[in-house]
């Protein structure tokens, strides 16, 4: 326990020059929290400010540790004195939160040894978030740094965010983590990987360019999961299993390699030597939509090339919950718009429909608005469908003949 400053009966901080209160009025735990938010090196320097300072910040809920040099490779050894010392010193104190933020260093064995067993260290405080940015420098033959091969062991860790490393199977075996619901994974290499597996995982992103595999799909296994945020810019896109109480997704394909044919755009080419089609084992069925389906709100956005939400309408699933839906031009082609009939289709709840077209990101110059004519409605839509939202940069003729389209199915638009 940290030792208590004890206060003595009607004990008051002296008010300062001008009405001002003094920091020392608050309390140790308050402190604790306070100094949570500097950089480790800072907040171990506040112990020479006054006596009551000296062992304040072995007790901090959170440490920010941090090598960041600009233009020039750093080792973690400068930092070895420090953080060895550092978790001496605080002993088992418990940790709210831990981030390692490590850019710029050298490619040295016995550096990713030390950087291992302070993660390692963390873990056993009882840390509940752990942020793991770890980059090398860019003269360095490794790409990204190598996590260990010993699975996380945690019964206290509910946040995990991983940037720029390289993640094996092992590592992400969350199934000694029974308190993990957030994880986050940003540009990582995750070709090694074949599963992700988490029963109480409750939100997961993976985002920026992470590498996925090409000859096969990864297995994402979360049953409870209320959040996802895919997005797939390399390999192949990764297998959904059942996700029951799923609320709101984000799926973004926009790579050209994988799930990719230059001669079919289902994904059904007949060729069996084509790596794009044939490529993945056994792998048939349905990849994302299905475990999709129970989602509330969902955003599917895809590169017009890549075949899988196609193949996936194969055996398109009921939307039975989805209330609020966004899509790009890729449901927009080829002009039959069978892939925007067919997911409308199957969405008997829905409510809001947001068509984002041809635009490069999401601010767009064009919106305009629209609604169903009850008189026109057509039978592929909704019935408690309210608002059509589409934006773009121009009306050209490809926005035109979605707007023809959409005033097929008797919904009138209007710029706003």
């Amino acid at each position: 326990m940290p030792p208590r400053r004890k206060a003595g009966k009607g004990r008051r901080a002296a008010p300062l020059g001008g009405g001002r209160v003094s920091i020392d009025v608050l309390p140790d735990e308050v402190l604790h929290h306070v100094l949570s938010f500097l950089p480790a090196q800072e907040a171990v320097r506040t112990c020479v400010l006054a006596l009551r300072w000296r062992h304040l910040w072995r007790y901090a809920t959170g440490l920010r540790i941090s090598c960041n040099a600009e233009n020039e490779a750093v080792s973690a050894k400068k930092l070895r004195n420090f953080v060895d010392h550092l978790f001496l010193l605080r002993g088992g104190s418990p940790l709210d939160t831990c981030q390692f933020t490590l850019l710029h260093i050298n490619d040295d064995n016995d550096d990713m040894c030390k950087i291992h067993l302070w993660i390692r260290h963390v873990l056993l405080c009882r840390v509940r978030v752990l942020s793991l940015d770890i980059r090398f420098n860019m003269d360095c033959w490794r790409t990204r740094f190598y996590m260990d091969d010993l699975p996380l062991v945690s019964q206290h860790l509910k946040r995990l965010e991983l940037s720029a490393l390289h993640l094996n199977q092992s590592f992400v075996d969350f199934s000694s983590c029974p308190a993990l619901e957030v994880i986050q994974i940003k540009e990582c290499d995750i070709l090694d990987l074949d599963r992700i597996s988490s029963r109480s995982l409750k939100s997961l992103s993976i985002t920026g360019y992470c590498g996925f595999n090409e000859d096969h799909r990864i297995h994402v296994y979360a049953p409870n999961l209320v959040s996802l945020w895919l997005e797939v810019f390399y390999g192949r896109v990764p297998f959904l299993d059942r996700m029951p109480s799923l609320v709101e997704a984000v799926v973004r394909i926009d790579g050209m390699d994988g799930d990719f044919c230059h001669h079919a755009d289902s994904g059904d080419c007949e060729d069996k030597d084509c790596p794009g089609c044939y490529g993945v084992d056994g792998d048939t069925g349905c990849v994302l939509l299905q475990s999709l389906s129970e989602a509330q709100s969902l955003v599917l956005i895809s590169d017009t090339k890549m075949f899988i939400f196609r193949r996936d309408l194969k055996c398109c699933p009921i939307f039975s919950n989805l209330k609020a839906l966004s899509l790009n031009e890729y449901w927009c082609v080829p002009d039959d718009f069978s892939a925007l009939t067919c997911i409308l289709e199957h969405s008997p709840v829905l409510e809001k429909l947001t068509l984002q077209l041809f635009s490069k990101g999401p601010k767009s110059n064009v919106q305009m608005k629209g609604s169903p004519d009850p008189t026109e409605r057509s039978n592929v839509i909704s019935e408690h469908l309210k608002t059509v939202e589409i934006k773009c940069e121009v009306v050209d003729a490809k926005v035109l003949n979605v707007l023809k389209f959409l005033n097929k199915l008797g919904i009138c638009s209007s710029f706003e």
